[in-house]
């Protein structure tokens, strides 16, 4: 599966504009990780933690873009924008979203 912030892909043609595929994952933040980037925010230094959960938290929303594009018979995604949000009555839910164009490309 291409995946690509650019509205084509080099060297080959969009066939077909399938929809608008979505990844999304809420994950919540741990107590100790919680502990840990506070210490982090007094002292000094990157939160290893929370990076941790970010990354993690990004690679499952594109999985998951990807796979809601495969089962439209899209063998590209296009145009791929990713936001975060932070959420909960103490901000201590973190929200990714992978968003894009399924698209079939020769």
């Amino acid at each position: 599966m291409v995946v690509t912030t650019t509205n084509a892909v080099e060297g080959r043609k969009v066939v077909e504009y399938k929809d608008i595929v979505f990844g999304e994952v809420i994950t919540g933040i741990n107590f100790f990780k919680d502990i840990g980037a506070g210490l982090r925010n007094m002292f000094g230094g990157r939160s290893q933690g929370y990076e941790d959960e970010l990354c993690n938290a990004r690679n499952e929303a594109l999985e998951e873009m990807k796979r809601r594009a495969a089962s439209l018979g899209a063998n590209a995604v296009i145009g791929v924008d990713i936001d975060y949000e932070v959420l909960g009555s103490d901000n201590g839910m973190l929200m990714v979203t992978a968003s894009g164009t399924a698209v079939t490309v020769e």
